[in-house]
């Protein structure tokens, strides 16, 4: 049986029945990008992640075997890769604090003012600091309810969350993410 992208495009498949990688790529390498770079931050380099994600892809192909759908098995991969990829990020700036890169410039339109731009830099950097304070349970449905606009449907499909935990940590996140924006700006004055 093929397997059928939203558009009812079939995949190519092997003969084993396991979709063609230039096909997953094609297909869905914008979205795996927009996940990776919610997901790991703006510290990131998007298309080094995606390059990433998409050679574990490679490597775990002949072992997927179309129990789940293609982008919950995708996002899983992506999940780990980005965690993989902050955790590591978070120890390089540990050692050298002067490594920045922006991601908006990538996915937001250049016309802003620098003043713009630097108030923007400064929220994203502020949001994600605050985001990496939450345990990652929240901090990923969070992302994926406020910055991917799923629903909690979809959410539950991708990660495997029955519909009513992913109420229960969206319900939570909030809560320490508004908490840790209280404290954010207590610091501050």
């Amino acid at each position: 049986m093929p397997l059928v992208r939203p558009d009812a495009t079939p995949f190519i498949e092997s003969p084993s029945g396991v979709p063609d990688l230039e096909t997953l790529y094609r297909t869905h390498a914008p979205t795996v990008a927009r996940w990776a770079a919610r997901l790991a931050g703006p510290l990131v380099d998007i298309d080094d992640l995606v390059h990433e994600i998409f050679l574990v892809v490679r490597r775990r192909l002949p072992e997927f075997r179309g129990e789940a759908k293609v982008t919950t098995w995708l996002y899983r991969i992506t999940e780990r890769v980005a965690l993989e990829s902050r955790r590591k990020d978070r120890f390089r700036r540990w050692f050298s604090r002067a490594r920045h890169f922006e991601i908006e410039r990538t996915i937001a339109p250049t016309h802003l003012t620098p003043v713009d731009e630097v108030e923007r830099r400064q929220s994203s950097e502020t949001v994600y600091r605050i985001l990496d304070r939450l345990p990652a349970k929240y901090r990923n449905v969070l992302i994926l309810f406020e910055l991917e606009e799923l629903s909690g449907e979809q959410i539950a499909t991708l990660t495997g969350l029955k519909p009513a935990t992913v109420w229960v940590h969206l319900h939570r996140a909030r809560v320490r993410f508004v908490a840790e924006m209280k404290r954010d700006s207590e610091r501050r004055t």
